[in-house]
C-alpha cells in the first residue's frame, strides 16, 4: 500500500509538482467568497491540490508508516471480494490496493472525482462503478452485497449515512472508518480558534467514533495512529499550501488570510510549528 504527490503554494493560487507524475504547471484556484462548488468543498473538487496536500502531510508526518498500511494489515484480505467506498474522492484508499476484486464501487458528493477513481479503480478490480450522491441517502446498492466497507477521513461529513452503510455490508463483512482526533491542530487554537473545523470533526471522531458505530455495530474495535505535523522555517511553502487547502474550514471562525499570515509570520521567526494530527482506526462488524 503506497501513495505521492508535493506543492507552492499562494493565498489565491496553488503551484503543485506532483511527484511520479508530469505536473509541474501552475494549478488555479481562486478562493471564492463561500469556499465552495455548489454547496461542495472547493479544496476537495481540485484534484492536484487534494494529492499536493497529501503529500505534504505525509512529508512533515512524524509517523513515517503510511496509514493505510497500518488498516491494510488488520483486514483479512482473501475473504474480500467486493468493496465500497464512501467518500472515496480521487481514489486515495485504493490507490495503495493491489487487487484484483471482483467489484469496487466509490460514492462521492463530487463529480469531478469519478475519472479519476475510476482509473484506479479499473486497474485492481474486475468490475468497478462510481456513484456521485450526497450522503446520507439511499445508495440503490444491494443488501449485504460488499465485503468491505471504507470511508477514509469522511465519516465526519456524513454519520447520518451509517444504517445504509450497515445494511449494503455482508454479514460478516468489515466496515473501516479513519477519522482524525478533536484534539487535531489544536496547537494552532493560540492563535484562533477553529470552532468551525472542531464542530465537524466531533461528528465522528477518534473519541466519539465507537459511540457514534455502536448504534449500527456490535462489535467495534480501533488501531491508534499517533503523529504530528511538524513545519520548520524552511517549510513555509508547504505550510501557506497546507494552510490554503483547509481554509473552507476555517473561514466561518477567522479570515484564511489572517491565520496564513500568523502562522507564517511564526515560522520566519525560527520557531518549528508542531500540529496534532492523531487519527484512529475504526473496525466494525455486524
Amino acid at each position: 500500500m503506497s501513495s505521492r504527490s508535493h506543492p507552492v503554494a499562494g493565498t489565491a493560487w496553488i503551484k503543485t509538482v506532483i511527484e511520479g507524475d508530469t505536473m509541474g504547471e501552475s494549478l488555479q484556484s481562486p478562493i471564492t467568497s463561500t469556499g465552495r462548488i455548489h454547496g461542495k468543498l472547493a479544496s476537495y473538487a481540485d484534484l492536484r491540490q487534494h494529492r499536493a496536500v497529501s503529500h505534504i502531510i505525509r512529508n512533515h508526518s512524524t509517523n513515517k508508516q503510511d496509514i493505510r498500511d497500518v488498516a491494510g494489515a488488520a483486514i483479512d484480505w482473501p475473504c474480500v471480494g467486493t468493496i465500497l467506498d464512501a467518500g472515496c474522492g480521487y481514489g486515495w484508499f485504493e490507490q495503495a490496493l493491489d487487487g484484483p476484486f471482483e467489484f469496487l464501487v466509490g460514492i462521492d458528493t463530487l463529480g469531478e472525482n469519478e475519472q479519476p477513481f475510476m482509473d484506479v479503480a479499473t486497474r485492481i478490480a474486475k468490475r468497478a462503478e462510481f456513484r456521485e450522491l450526497h450522503l446520507p441517502c439511499p445508495t440503490g446498492l444491494p443488501s449485504g452485497g460488499f465485503d468491505l466497507v471504507v470511508a477514509g477521513y469522511s465519516l465526519y461529513f456524513f454519520p447520518e449515512a451509517l444504517p445504509e452503510l450497515a445494511r449494503v455490508l455482508a454479514p460478516d463483512g468489515l466496515f473501516l472508518a479513519i477519522t482524525h482526533s478533536e484534539r487535531m491542530l489544536e496547537e494552532g487554537e493560540r492563535f484562533f480558534r477553529f470552532t468551525n473545523l472542531r464542530s465537524l470533526i466531533r461528528r465522528f471522531s477518534a473519541e466519539d467514533g465507537e459511540r457514534v458505530l455502536k448504534a449500527c455495530f456490535g462489535r467495534v474495535t480501533w488501531i491508534d495512529y499517533p503523529n504530528r505535523l511538524v513545519f520548520n522555517r524552511e517549510d513555509t511553502a508547504d505550510l501557506e499550501a497546507y494552510v490554503f487547502f483547509k481554509h473552507e474550514f476555517v473561514s466561518r471562525d477567522a479570515d484564511p488570510a489572517e491565520v496564513h499570515e500568523r502562522l507564517l509570520q511564526e515560522l520566519r521567526s525560527g520557531s518549528a510549528l508542531s500540529f496534532n494530527k492523531d487519527d484512529r482506526i475504526f473496525l466494525a462488524r455486524k
